[in-house]
This record gives C-alpha cells, sequence and structure tokens, in this order.
C-alpha cells in the first residue's frame, strides 16, 4: 500500500476546507431562503398553512397562529370555497407540491357585508318606490277627511297623517341611502332651520312632557338646509325615544352651539335610557331601539360628511353627541 505523499495530504486537506466551505456558504444561502420565505408568509394579509403530508405543520404566519382552531375545519379542494368561522366569513385556497399541501385563509366578513348591504339597500329601494303611491294616496285622502270628519274625530285623522309622515321620513330615507347624498349649499339662518325641525318634529308624537332647549342666538350657515333638517331630526327623534322608554314621566331635551374657526359645533343630551351596543350606532340597517329602521344616524353620518364635518358619541356620564359640520 503507497503511503500519501505531502503533497496529496495539503490537497485533500484544501479540498476538505473546500468543501466544508462550499457547504457553509450552501447552509447560509438555504437560511437566508427559508428566512426570506417565513418573511414573504407573514407579510401576507391572510393566515398560511404549509402542511406535511402527516399533518404536521411545516410553516405558518402569525394569523395562522391565531386561528389555529380554523385550521381543523379545513379541507383540501381544487376549488375555493367559503367558510363561517367564529361570526367571520374566510375564503379559503388550497394547493399542493410534492408532499406539501399549501391552505390560505383570508378574512372576507367586511366585503360580505358590504354585499349585503348593497343587495338590502336595492331590496328597501324597491319596496319604498312601491310604497310611495299609495303613502300619497292615503297621505292626500286623509287631508281631505280631515276637514269633513267631526271635530272629536279630528285627532284620529292627525294621527294617521303622523303615521304617514313617519313612514314618507324612512321611504326618503331608504331611496336618499341607495342613491347617496349630494348637497346643495347657500347660505340661510339658524332660525330658518329651527323652524323646519319644529314642523319635522310636530309630526312625532309622545306621550311625555318633554323639555326641548334649542340655540337662541341666531347664526347664518352655508349647507343644504333639507339634509340639517333631516340630520338634527334624526337626532331629536332619536332622543324623544329614549325618552319615552325612561322610567321617568318626564325628560329633557338640549341642542347647543358653538362655533370655532372651521366648524359649527352642536351637541346634543337627552335624559332618555342609554345606548345599547354603541358600535352599531352607525351601521347600516342595524337600530339599537326596537322600532328604529337602522338608517337615521348612519344617514346623519354621511350628511355631515358632505357638510366637510362629522359625528360622534363622546364617552362619559351623560349621552352626548357632537356634531361638526365646516363653516
Amino acid at each position: 500500500m503507497s503511503s500519501i505523499t505531502p503533497e496529496e495530504l495539503n490537497l485533500l486537506i484544501e479540498q476538505t476546507y473546500k468543501v466544508e466551505k462550499d457547504f457553509n456558504e450552501l447552509k447560509a444561502s438555504y437560511d437566508h431562503l427559508q428566512n426570506t420565505v417565513e418573511k414573504v408568509v407573514e407579510f401576507l394579509p391572510n393566515a398560511i398553512w404549509i402542511v406535511n403530508e402527516d399533518n404536521t405543520i411545516f410553516l405558518q404566519n402569525s394569523k395562522a397562529r391565531e386561528l389555529w382552531e380554523l385550521l381543523e375545519l379545513l379541507e383540501y379542494k381544487s376549488e375555493d370555497y367559503e367558510l363561517k368561522f367564529n361570526s367571520s366569513s374566510y375564503l379559503i385556497k388550497s394547493s399542493s407540491h410534492k408532499d406539501k399541501i399549501m391552505l390560505s385563509a383570508t378574512d372576507i366578513t367586511e366585503q360580505k357585508r358590504k354585499e349585503n348591504l348593497a343587495t338590502m339597500g336595492q331590496m328597501a329601494a324597491h319596496l319604498s318606490h312601491e310604497i310611495r303611491n299609495p303613502i300619497g294616496a292615503i297621505s292626500l285622502m286623509s287631508s281631505t277627511l280631515k276637514k269633513r270628519v267631526p271635530s272629536e274625530s279630528v285627532r284620529i285623522v292627525e294621527e294617521i297623517q303622523n303615521s304617514v309622515y313617519r313612514i314618507e321620513r324612512i321611504i326618503k330615507a331608504t331611496l336618499m341611502f341607495s342613491k347617496g347624498i349630494e348637497a346643495t349649499k347657500k347660505e340661510f339662518l339658524w332660525s330658518e332651520l329651527k323652524a323646519s325641525i319644529d314642523v319635522s318634529l310636530k309630526y312625532y308624537s309622545c306621550s311625555k312632557d318633554i323639555h326641548f332647549k334649542f340655540p337662541e342666538e341666531d347664526f347664518t350657515l352655508h349647507a343644504d338646509k333639507d339634509l340639517l333638517d333631516m340630520l338634527f331630526s334624526n337626532f331629536l327623534v332619536n332622543a324623544i325615544d329614549a325618552i319615552e322608554l325612561d322610567e321617568e314621566e318626564e325628560g329633557s331635551i338640549e341642542l347647543s352651539y358653538r362655533s370655532d374657526k372651521i366648524y359649527h359645533i352642536f351637541e346634543i343630551y337627552d335624559s332618555g335610557i342609554p345606548i345599547e351596543n354603541a358600535r352599531d350606532l352607525f351601521e347600516a340597517f342595524k337600530s339599537t331601539k326596537e322600532k328604529g329602521h337602522g338608517l337615521g344616524l348612519v344617514l346623519s353620518q354621511q350628511i355631515a360628511e358632505v357638510h366637510g364635518g362629522y359625528v360622534q358619541l363622546l364617552e362619559g356620564s351623560k349621552k352626548v353627541f357632537i356634531i361638526k359640520l365646516a363653516k
């Protein structure tokens, strides 16, 4: 057996070092690639699982870890499908490569909500159009009837007119929500708007003694008066309903006003029952009261927005809404 010469030993050692260097470079490259893949998977907005053949998890992101219970419900399918889990909707996608299966779950709850709202809006608008003609006929006939009935029956006819007015408000709100809000702005005085609000409230009867307090000073607004009439009437009607449900025999509603360089600022307070489920206040077709249609405050918010402002419920012991309208 021939012995290894020093030159051959040095060459072997050099090759060993080279192999080790190549291996370390390859390992570093693999680690970098794996780290990059993990970062990409983590960056994705949906939950991602990569699963081995034995159903063990090869890779997942933090969103997937939060939805670990959802993984047990997922199936490998050639087509995408939807799945409801914990009151949320998810779009499930899956694919396979060699011995790995990749599953993804995308939260489409908000998308489904908007689709449902659009469908409900279209249906409500269609029904509103259908109801409009008979309601118009009832309104006309009640006006004629009021002139002919005995005085003791006038109150009954007025209640019919009040009910018709409330239906007309619902129809108007529904059609406005369906078509969108556009403001036709011009200058007018607060006293003019106050007179319109008084007319609107006249049609809304209540059983309790309610004390109203409105701004006494007069000031100029540059806005759409009809839209602001709807905005304030919605809040005041909600306040009346809250007082009607309260245990006290009387109540109070206060609408105050101040301004700064940018906004007209109104605050509305009522002594009625507190608001339940405040998060649903500005959600279309969700009402926090039994007889609400769920559009009043949504439209009020949109009306404020087309006037360069916003509406919000102030947190605190009192139930106070603040309404800001750009000057």
